[in-house]
């Protein structure tokens, strides 16, 4: 079963799975790993939605044996993380965590996504068990947006993280800057016009980014293509990509499974990518929190954490243990 909400859209929905059609597509970070839920999207009825059990049985056990960084171990890694980065002169590498947090009562999963929603009303809202996985997420990220009718592309660049109540200082806008850039130049392999809005803040709950906003037109048969250049984006990996992704692998503790990964929903008029950012993955006991940052040579370890810890409250703080 899946349930989501769009941003800025109250309204609950699912996917009857009665067809092969295209619905809901979440892709793992490495795009080798897929979940489907085909069939036609449909509002959900609010009665079944909240008759529904997502904290007994059915929810898969954690049997990974993984264990949490503490922050001192953390900062250990990130501190060599910084030294590649300034070896080898990069703008930005992106290095995430898994934090876990393990209930010793009942996890209320139904009213936790319903505490997710009101909490993040401009993001993507989702909450999924398909017996194996169990997942859920609010992020405001937009891989891409496709009109059917228009061919209209829309996507966006959103890297640098504060505190809503701190004032940006040249490490977030010098993180933001090469998303920017990375963007416009995979766009314009597409088209000769592409339209780029000033850069602006984007709060999400309790921190914001820098965000700047992208507009052009395709070919539909150019847009598959088009989100494979562009994910994984700086914002989630850095550069040059493939650089990054290997020391994503060597450095990070855990695999990032569905993190950073994407979400595709098709509708009659459109199709849309959701890049999955603050979300969890789900088991019977626990709940294992994904939190990343994007790091320069200016980064220090200490902010770092306690930015992870920021964006780690996305989840955690609307949990409803019982």
């Amino acid at each position: 079963m899946i349930y989501f909400k769009l941003p800025f859209n109250e309204g609950l929905h699912t996917v009857e799975e009665t067809n092969d059609k295209d619905a809901v597509n979440f892709y793992s970070y490495n795009s080798l790993t897929q979940i489907n839920f085909n069939g036609n999207i449909i509002k959900a009825d609010p009665i079944k939605f909240h008759d529904l059990s997502v904290t007994n049985e059915f929810l898969p056990e954690d049997t990974t044996g993984f264990t949490a960084e503490t922050k001192e171990e953390y900062c250990n890694t990130l501190q060599q993380v910084i030294e590649i980065i300034k070896e080898n002169n990069l703008p930005k590498l992106v290095y995430s965590r898994r934090k876990i947090f393990t209930a010793f009562n009942t996890i209320d999963y139904k009213a936790s996504f319903e505490n997710l929603c009101q909490s993040y009303p401009n993001a993507f809202r989702y909450l999924f068990n398909d017996r194996e996985n169990a997942w859920m997420g609010a992020f405001s990220e937009v891989l891409g947006k496709f009109n059917k009718a228009t061919h209209e592309f829309e996507t966006m660049a959103l890297a640098g993280t504060l505190p809503v109540s701190e004032e940006w200082t040249e490490k977030e806008i010098e993180e933001q800057k090469p998303v920017t850039s990375y963007i416009q130049t995979i766009l314009k392999n597409y088209s000769d016009q592409v339209q780029q809005s000033e850069t602006y803040d984007h709060v999400s709950g309790n921190i914001k980014h820098l965000r700047t906003d992208f507009k052009t037109t395709i070919k539909p048969d150019d847009l598959d293509n088009l989100i494979q250049d562009l994910h994984p984006t700086p914002a989630v990996c850095g550069i040059p990509k493939d650089f990054c992704n290997e020391n994503i692998r060597k450095y990070e503790k855990f695999p990032r499974e569905f993190y950073a990964g994407y979400i595709k929903v098709e509708t009659e008029e459109s199709v849309l990518y959701f890049v999955n950012l603050r979300c969890a993955r789900l088991y019977k006991d626990s709940v294992h929190v994904f939190v990343g940052g994007g790091i320069t040579a200016q980064s220090n370890p200490e902010k770092e954490w306690t930015e992870t810890e920021l964006k780690s409250e996305a989840i955690l703080k609307n949990l409803v243990v019982s």
